[in-house]
Formats: structure tokens, C-alpha cells, sequence
């Protein structure tokens, strides 16, 4: 039994290490509380304590492990992260807002994984570190905190590639952009951070605070949808607001890797190369201009230019699976909703802080259908599929079609356990969609004029395991629950 455990020392130590430095991300929060003097210090104070000293005895223990993870304990790792930190997470909700632990880890799910579904309600009179504290948490989980992992990592004799790869986002997952996996992890940081420094400063120019700037540029980098207000950007009825809030939505839905490199560069040239990048503008400012189009011919607004603005935010949020709403869309023809649902699932870039399967296996997904179709027809041409000029080697082929068969499979398994437990169709289906790509609210119980308070205890958790199902992309959270993962 010993001998057993012990194989997971690794694990413990480098999870004790994330949790100390996980924990003192709640200092932020804690200072806020404590100068605005907003009740929840005390949350804080305990949710601190707690964090550090669960981290610092798991360390503890297994402090004289420091062997190199293996590819299985990578996997194991990212899952740990991503399932046990958002307990961790919870506690300041738990503390200070007295919510069921269903509903906390629910937020923190919500957060950490960049869904930006929400049970809270009365948001405007919450204090402001429970919301900067739900904003820093689709920060923190929106390029990913085990990227960040790997830039520590090294430094305490951990390397941290197998995580890396099994945690990034997307089908080629080999790729780097310097030689070395820290260098990697922290060149995207500080691109990430970067941008959102911009935003912020963006934010606060167009209107808003600089607290609602703080909160809101964290939620839109992270592409989370986590607002300060009811209305989310309906609060500010601003079209200079939401014009910022667009383009850096459009930014944070395009793969990190192409930023870092054209930052690197000082080139534009890493987009022009980036086959990602094409089909998410034309996909997402298309269906923009689509369903203005739409809007206006059904007389749902009196022109175009209303028309267009209404369209721009709401399409580009669920389209980057932001979540974001200055409308309730769930009032619109219910063509234009489902459309929106339906670019959720594929129209970010892989390496972006989107959700959904990604553009490339949307891409991939059709040129094989393509070349099969040629294939029915000429039996003995050659048709590689080719992205970016390049061929797609057949391994990505078919990981990319068992994913998009598991991605179809998961949807309809969930849909119709939340049906079977009674919600009716259209809120089911539009709230495990909704949970699976990382977008937030669905359709009518659940839509953007609603929470998801609505829903039961066996509701809620299967839109959480939908939302860690979809952060984990699919493949890295079942791939531990097999039985074969566990045989030593």
C-alpha cells in the first residue's frame, strides 16, 4: 500500500507547490477587501490559510520526490489542477456568500474554466473582491495555470512538458515556439498579461472605472463573461465600450502562439501564415453581418445601424465563447441564437482562450470530408488534406475524428441526462452546448437574462463536469477514467 502511494509523491509535491502559489493569489482579493472594507476579509483570511497549509503539507510530505513526470502523470496532473483547485477556489464564496457547495464549485468551475456561467445573482451589490476574485479566476484559467506551471516547474526539479502537452489546447500539440518549454509557457504570459494591460487601459478610456476595467479586461482576455453587473455590458448602454470589448474578444479567440510570434517578430507575417486566423475573422464577422442582416429584415430592430451594433457584441461574445451580453438575444428570432450556439463550438483558434473544438478541427474535419467526397468520385486520385499548405499527417487525421465523434457523443449523453431529469429540451440542450465549449449562458431557463440558478443540484453538476469535460478537451479528463489508465 505504501510502495503504491508513493508512486504519486511526484504528483503531491508539484500539486502542493501549485496550491502555495495558487493560494497566494487570494492576497489580491484579501488587500481589496481590506482597504475598501467590504465584509469579506475574514473569507479571505480563513480560504488563505487553508489553501497554503493543505499546499505546504502535501509539499511537506513528499518534499524528496523531485523525478521527472511521466507522460500518464501529466494527464493526472492537468486533471488534479483542474477538479481540485476550484475547491480551493470556492472557499471565499463558500465563507462569505453562505451558497450550497454544489453551487460554489459550480462558480469556480465556471472560472477556472473560462465557461463564465454564473448561479450568482445581485451582482451589483456583491462585494468588489468576491467579483475581482471571480474575474482573476477566468484570468488565471485562461491561458492555462498549468502553462504557468511549466515556467516554475524546472526551477524545483520538476520538468513540466508532459503537462504542457497534454493540457494545450488544439491537435498538434508537439509544436514549440523557443527550444526550451519555459521559455514557451512564460513568452505567452507576457504576451497575455500584455494585452490585457491594453484592455484595461482601453476599458477605462471608453468609460468604464478602472475597478469594472480591472474586472472586465480580466473576463474578456480569458474570455470568461464573469461581470460586476446584472446586465453585464447592458449596464453601460455604451457603443464605445463594446466596441473595445470586440476587438479584444476577437484578439484573445486567436491561437496565443500566432501573438507571441508576431510580438517576437515584429512582424505581421505570423497571421498571414496562421490558417486559423482567416476562417475565425470570415466565420465571426460573416455571421455578424449576417444576422444584422437578419435582425433587420424581421423588423426586430428599426434599422440597420441598431441592427449591426446589437448583432457585432452578441455574435462575437458567444461566437468567442465569451458569454458577454448587452441584450436579451434569447428574445430574438430563434434562428439567430442557434446560429450563435453553433459557432461557439468551433469558431476560436486552438491556443487561444476560447472554447469549443477549435477552428483547425473544424477545418480538418472538412477538407477530410472533402477529400472523401473526391475520393467517392475518383477512386484513385491522390487528395492529401493539406492546413496551411501543409499535409495533416494521418495520426492527427484520426485523433481529430475519434474528438469530433466524442465531442457529438458528449453532447447528446448530457442533453439527455439533463432532459431525463427534467428540464425541458431547449434549456438542456442549449446549457450543456453552452457548458461544453466554455460560453456561459444558453437559451431560454438559462439564457443571457438568467442564471443558472434555475437548475437543479444533478443539474448543476452535469454542466460542471460538461465545462471540465470541455476546458480538458474532451480527451485528457476520460483518457484517466478508463480502467487502463490505472493499471500499473
Amino acid at each position: 500500500m505504501g510502495s503504491a502511494l508513493q508512486r504519486f509523491y511526484p504528483l503531491l509535491r508539484v500539486f502542493g507547490v501549485l496550491l502555495m502559489g495558487f493560494a497566494l493569489t487570494l492576497l489580491a482579493p484579501l488587500l481589496l477587501s481590506w482597504y475598501w472594507r467590504d465584509g469579506a476579509t475574514a473569507a479571505y483570511d480563513e480560504a488563505f490559510l487553508l489553501s497554503f497549509g493543505a499546499g505546504f503539507i502535501l509539499w511537506w510530505v513528499a518534499r524528496n520526490e523531485k523525478h521527472e513526470l511521466k507522460v500518464r502523470d501529466g494527464f493526472l496532473m492537468v486533471v488534479l489542477v483542474w477538479t481540485l483547485l476550484p475547491a480551493f477556489a470556492s472557499l471565499p464564496l463558500l465563507l462569505h456568500l453562505n451558497i450550497s457547495f454544489t453551487d460554489a464549485y459550480f462558480e469556480a468551475v465556471s472560472g477556472l474554466t473560462t465557461t463564465g456561467a454564473t448561479v450568482l445573482a445581485n451582482l451589483d451589490t456583491l462585494p468588489p473582491s468576491i467579483n475581482l476574485w471571480r474575474g482573476m479566476l477566468v484570468w488565471l484559467g485562461g491561458m492555462g495555470l498549468i502553462v504557468l506551471a511549466v515556467a516554475i516547474l524546472p526551477l524545483l526539479g520538476v520538468g513540466g512538458r508532459q503537462m504542457f502537452k497534454a493540457e494545450t489546447p488544439g491537435p498538434m500539440k508537439d509544436s514549440q515556439l523557443t527550444p526550451r518549454m519555459t521559455q514557451t509557457a512564460k513568452g505567452l504570459w507576457v504576451v497575455y498579461a500584455a494585452i490585457t494591460l491594453a484592455c484595461v487601459v482601453s476599458y477605462q478610456l471608453a468609460g468604464m472605472s478602472w475597478f469594472d476595467a480591472v474586472m472586465h479586461a480580466f473576463t474578456t482576455m480569458g474570455l470568461g463573461g464573469f461581470s460586476s453587473h446584472d446586465a453585464s455590458f447592458g449596464h453601460w448602454d455604451s457603443p464605445a465600450i463594446e466596441a473595445v470589448a470586440i476587438v479584444f474578444m476577437l484578439i484573445a479567440g486567436m491561437n496565443f502562439a500566432t501573438h507571441f510570434l508576431a510580438v517576437h517578430g515584429r512582424s505581421l507575417k505570423p497571421y498571414r501564415r496562421d490558417p486559423e486566423v482567416g476562417g475565425f475573422l470570415l466565420v465571426t464577422v460573416g455571421s455578424v453581418f449576417g444576422i444584422a442582416l437578419y435582425l433587420w429584415a424581421l423588423d426586430t430592430y428599426p434599422d440597420f445601424a441598431t441592427a449591426l451594433r446589437f448583432s457585432a457584441f452578441n455574435v462575437v461574445s458567444i461566437a468567442t465563447t465569451t458569454g458577454y451580453a448587452n441584450t436579451d438575444y434569447n428574445l430574438w428570432p430563434i434562428f439567430a441564437p442557434l446560429w450563435m450556439l453553433f459557432l461557439c463550438s468551433f469558431a476560436t483558434s486552438a491556443g487561444s482562450t476560447g472554447g469549443g473544438m477549435k477552428m483547425i478541427r473544424a477545418m480538418i474535419l472538412y477538407k477530410q470530408v472533402y477529400r472523401e467526397l473526391i475520393s467517392a468520385m475518383h477512386p484513385n486520385v491522390v487528395w492529401p488534406v493539406k492546413v496551411g499548405g501543409r499535409p495533416v499527417a494521418a495520426s492527427i487525421l484520426s485523433g481529430v475524428m475519434a474528438f469530433g465523434f466524442l465531442y457529438m457523443v458528449s453532447i447528446v449523453t448530457l442533453t439527455l441526462l439533463m432532459t431525463y431529469s427534467g428540464l425541458e429540451i431547449v434549456s438542456a440542450f442549449s446549457a450543456v452546448v453552452a457548458s461544453i465549449n466554455n460560453t456561459g449562458p444558453g437559451l431560454n431557463q438559462v439564457g443571457p437574462a438568467t442564471t443558472f440558478e434555475v437548475l437543479t443540484d444533478f443539474q448543476t453538476w452535469i454542466c460542471t463536469f460538461a465545462m471540465l469535460l470541455g476546458r480538458l478537451e474532451i480527451f485528457t479528463l476520460l483518457v484517466v477514467l478508463t480502467p487502463a489508465f490505472w493499471r500499473t
